[in-house]
C-alpha cells in the first residue's frame, strides 16, 4: 500500500526536478525579482500537483505546465498592481520604467547577467504583459506560435503581431545611446 501511494509523490519529485529550473527562469524573465519568482514558482507547482490527476494528455505535458506558469505569473502581476494601487498602464512612461528596472536588476544579488543581459531584461520589463510573455516564450523558450496559441488561447496572427511589436520596442531600448 505504501508503495502505491508513494508513486505519485515520486513522479511529482521527478517532474519538479525536470522542470524546476526552466519554470523558474520563465517566471523570472517576467517578474525580474528572485523572491517573487520563487513565490510564483511554488504556486505553479502546487497547481500542477493539484491538477495532475486531471491532466488528460490532450496536449503535451509541458504545454499544460506552461499554461499554468503563464496564468500564475499574470495573476501575480495583476495582484501586485491592485495591491500597489498602480494604474493598469504605467504613467511614468517606458523610459522611467526601463531606468527603474535597470537599477532594480543591478541591486539584485540573484541577477548575474552581463551589461547586455541587464539592458535586455530591463527592456523586456517595459513591455505590456501580453507582449512580454509572447516575447519570452518565443525568444527564450523557442516555442512555436502554434504552441503559444494553444497555451494562451490566442490566435497565431495576434501572437505574431505581439511579438513584432515587442521586438521593435526592445530594439528601441537596446539601440539608444
Amino acid at each position: 500500500m505504501f508503495h502505491e501511494s508513494a508513486e505519485p509523490e515520486r513522479a511529482f519529485e521527478l517532474l519538479v526536478k525536470k522542470y524546476q529550473q526552466k519554470i523558474y527562469w520563465q517566471i523570472r524573465r517576467m517578474l525580474n525579482e528572485h523572491e517573487n519568482s520563487n513565490d510564483v514558482m511554488q504556486n505553479v507547482f502546487i497547481k500542477i500537483w493539484l491538477g495532475l490527476a486531471n491532466f488528460r494528455a490532450e496536449s503535451q505535458l509541458y504545454t499544460w505546465i506552461y499554461r499554468i506558469v503563464a496564468n500564475e505569473t499574470l495573476t501575480f502581476i495583476e495582484q501586485q498592481k491592485r495591491r500597489s494601487a498602480l494604474p493598469l498602464e504605467n504613467e511614468d512612461g517606458e523610459e522611467a520604467v526601463y531606468q527603474k528596472n535597470i537599477s532594480s536588476l543591478q541591486s539584485d544579488t540573484w541577477f548575474d547577467g552581463d551589461e547586455i543581459q541587464l539592458k535586455l531584461q530591463a527592456a523586456i520589463s517595459t513591455l505590456p504583459e501580453k507582449q512580454r510573455i509572447v516575447f519570452t516564450m518565443k525568444y527564450f523558450e523557442e516555442i512555436t506560435y502554434e504552441e503559444m496559441s494553444e497555451i494562451l488561447g490566442t490566435s497565431v496572427g495576434a501572437l505574431k503581431a505581439s511579438y513584432f511589436h515587442a521586438v521593435k520596442k526592445i530594439e528601441f531600448f537596446l539601440t539608444k545611446p
